[in-house]
């Protein structure tokens, strides 16, 4: 099954920190944000990548066309640095498709661009670019793939440490309660498609907006709700606090983990 991994963005809310290099080149410890990705998908057996570049998107090229494995994979180094036996590989079984899409395309715009490499997929899976997770993957994929439905989004809740403010009419507040504490769930940027989601996309389409809106009107989007981690990168502080896991015992590395069962629960249609 493919995945399209959306690596256009600029990564706006970074600058100063990041400068000239798209949003999905941010590292997270000793590889970027689209690694970790990759690594997530690979590790469900999901190998075959197609990457939907944008803003600078020849630094991604680089640095897979200069990819060390040596950064991430224990190896035995002998004869004076001539031989190098990797114990571990990484990427050795991976596909990747590097599709120029546009600087100022939409998300829309970009998934479209990258039609023709999906045309034998029945299902396919897509990403954001920009956020790790600990998500059951197959659970999801199986949800869509045993219903009729055209589209599956993930619903995480949000991270961000602001406060909701309840006020009556006349100015006074009657409530606060911490954003996180909320019932809000919001999209969290992983997303299960049928080949028929194109039908859905117009030329100049934002994804989740009118794409989704015409599924929606058809009975054809799922949500998937996801109660374990979820983080997105949009700002210094988030990745902040990922560069913390990173160097305690991040949640989202699935691959170093043995398998267990994740907390989800039953798809939702989203009306």
């Amino acid at each position: 099954m493919k995945v399209v991994l959306f690596c256009g963005g600029a990564g706006m809310r970074l600058r100063g920190y990041v400068d000239e290099i798209p949003k999905p080149m941010v590292q997270i410890g000793t590889r970027p944000i689209l690694w970790h990705l990759m690594k997530y998908y690979a590790h469900f057996g999901h190998k075959d990548f197609v990457l939907c570049l944008g803003y600078r998107g020849n630094v991604i090229k680089d640095y897979f066309l200069r990819y060390d494995e040596s950064v991430s994979n224990d190896f035995v180094w002998s004869r004076g640095g001539k031989n190098i036996e990797f114990i571990n590989r990484d990427s050795d079984d991976w596909t990747i498709t590097f599709v120029e899409t546009g600087a100022g395309a939409t998300i829309g715009e970009r998934l479209k661009a990258v039609e023709p490499y999906l045309r034998d997929e029945e299902i396919f899976l897509a990403n954001y670019g920009d956020g790790l997770s600990d998500l059951d993957l197959p659970v999801m994929i199986d949800e869509l793939a045993n219903s009729k439905a055209v589209g599956s989004l993930l619903l995480v809740q949000p991270t961000a440490s602001f406060d909701m403010v309840w006020s009556s009419p006349d100015g006074r507040v009657t409530q606060i309660e911490a954003l996180t504490r909320s019932d809000i769930w919001i999209n969290g940027g992983f997303f299960v498609f049928r080949n028929e989601i194109f039908r859905y996309i117009e030329p100049g389409d934002e994804l989740v907006r009118r794409p989704f809106e015409r599924l929606i009107g058809r009975g054809a989007l799922l949500a998937h709700k996801c109660t374990g981690f979820w983080q997105c990168m949009d700002t210094f502080k988030d990745k902040q606090r990922l560069d913390e896991l990173y160097n305690s015992d991040p949640p989202w590395k699935v691959w170093s983990k043995p398998r267990a069962a994740l907390p989800s629960e039953p798809p939702a249609k989203v009306a």
